[in-house]
């Protein structure tokens, strides 16, 4: 794609997916031409998001942005489970009324997607204002004769389903009961699932034709898709925890509503694992996205979750949150050079006036880009792309040979605007290059309990060692702050710092 060339609706890219249902990779081709539905579940609020959610939004954050960038016109559907078993348990707890404690948490995680860069999806429904819908499906599945009524709970029977198992590719001999929920003598299988449960004393309720009650947790998203995308659709995502029972569940369900019932892509991310091990709550192994964002960047965290590909599992730990971060401040760094240094030039950028090795660089990139992205989402892939444009502007910027080359303002110019592109598709554009830089610098004095000031004081006691000629104690201070993580670089105007990797520690 050449630098100014306009997409049109009929010529968006081939993308391929992996589809978890057919297990392979697949040519996305959307039920209605330029258009997408897209249903990924939401959390179950009733606590802080910990970075495994980050991971899942995150994921499907990028794929939300690269569909609109290829001009289709998205209906992006992500729940909130407002009410279950567990918000229940943690109301009591804390003597909370259930949905005033997941308003609370729901507004937390808003909170937490706006920090990193998430865009807020076409429509955002809870359970807790769509029982109709619910009840509505579930007498559909009786009507059916999919389902059955024992004291007041409505059980789906999985025997009536039979392709049941096909998404996460178990048979009905693995489905042992106890392992997700309570053994229920009552069941006809045990591996059939509640689709409504009667209330105990005490606990939040909705009318029914069965009684009092609630839905259980599967039926939620089959009847809230159904409601904005309708039975059949092209995408549904989530983390690869929920292909079973979740998943598999939902499909069971939704079939057995509408026969006609047709999801096109069942996408899944993988975990985040610590010490190789799946972060989850239940474990107590998880960081929550506060956590780490009060000592890292919300977007170098959004950089660490893209660097690997989605589908892969991803080990978090402090060095990748370092590295993600000195990787940020790098790129942010470079591209606020290029605005600083723009500012003192008056050019009209035009492809024309590009050299042809720059204007190559840029192509090959936008090149990539498209390349990785079409493939199954390969972020990873495109941020190792970025160093070629970004290693040829600092040359530019900073070295002797780049200040002499011939439009030199029009090619950084081009080069910033290439990668701010792919940035912005990314969902790691900041606000501001400066305010980022700032904000980046902040969190590393925390990290290293320090404050600017100390750092100061070391730099006019370098400057003071220096114009003493005692360049020992100059290199001395300049070894110490770096191995704690600071970078002093020196330049005509006097003595700046930044963050950096502590040097490793020799085995």
């Amino acid at each position: 794609m050449a630098m100014n060339d306009k997409k049109n609706p009929s010529s968006q890219s081939d993308l391929w997916l992996y589809n978890t249902m057919s297990r392979k990779k697949e040519l996305f081709k959307p039920k209605v031409p330029g258009k997408v539905g897209m249903y990924v579940c939401g959390v179950t609020a009733y606590d802080l998001s910990h970075i495994g959610h980050a991971r899942v939004y995150v994921s499907f954050d990028v794929l939300y942005r690269y569909l609109k960038h290829l001009e289709y016109e998205v209906c992006y559907v992500r729940n909130f489970t407002d009410v279950d078993d567990k918000i229940i348990a943690r109301a009591k707890q804390l003597g909370e009324d259930p949905l005033s404690l997941s308003r609370r948490y729901c507004e937390e995680f808003h909170k937490d997607m706006t920090f990193l860069r998430c865009l807020p999806p076409s429509v955002e429904p809870r359970v807790s204002d769509h029982m109709p819908q619910i009840i509505s499906m579930i007498i559909q599945i009786l009507e059916n004769g999919c389902a059955y009524i024992v004291d007041g709970d409505v059980y789906f029977s999985v025997d009536k389903s039979p392709e049941y198992g096909r998404l996460s590719g178990r048979k009905s001999e693995d489905n042992r009961a106890g392992e997700r929920v309570a053994v229920d003598s009552r069941k006809k299988n045990p591996a059939d699932f509640a689709l409504w449960k009667s209330s105990k004393e005490g606990e939040t309720y909705w009318d029914s034709p069965w009684g009092p009650g609630r839905p259980g947790w599967h039926i939620e998203c089959s009847a809230m898709s159904a409601a904005y995308l309708g039975y059949s659709f092209d995408i549904h995502g989530g983390g690869m925890d929920l292909v079973f029972p979740h998943h598999e569940n939902e499909i069971a369900q939704s079939c057995a509503a509408c026969s006609s019932s047709n999801i096109s892509y069942w996408l899944h991310n993988g975990f985040v694992t610590i010490d190789s091990e799946k972060m989850s709550k239940s474990l107590g192994n998880f960081f929550t996205i506060r956590q780490v964002i009060e000592l890292y960047h919300p977007l170098a965290l959004r950089l660490f979750l893209i660097g690997t590909h989605y589908r892969s599992p991803i080990n978090y730990s402090d060095l990748q949150l370092e590295s993600a971060s000195d990787r940020i401040y790098y790129i942010y760094q470079t591209l606020q050079d290029c605005v600083d240094f723009l500012k003192q030039q008056n050019i009209e950028l035009q492809e024309k006036t590009i050299p042809g090795d720059i204007l190559n660089c840029i192509n090959k990139f936008q090149n990539d880009f498209v390349s990785a992205m079409s493939n199954d989402l390969h972020t990873s892939d495109v941020l190792a792309a970025l160093y070629d444009p970004m290693r040829i502007i600092n040359d530019l910027l900073n070295t002797r040979k780049g200040k002499k080359q011939a439009l030199r303002a029009e090619s950084i110019a081009a080069l910033e605007k290439s990668i701010k592109h792919v940035l912005t598709i990314l969902g790691l554009m900041p606000s501001s290059y400066s305010e980022a830089l700032q904000e980046l610098k902040q969190k590393a004095l925390h990290r290293l309990k320090l404050t600017e000031d100390e750092i100061l004081q070391k730099i006019e006691e370098r400057t003071s060692a220096r114009n003493n000629k005692d360049y020992e104690r100059s290199d001395a201070i300049r070894k110490e702050l770096a191995a704690k993580g600071i970078a002093l670089m020196d330049n005509p105007d006097g003595t700046t710092w930044k963050p950096a990797l502590p040097p490793v520690p020799s085995p």
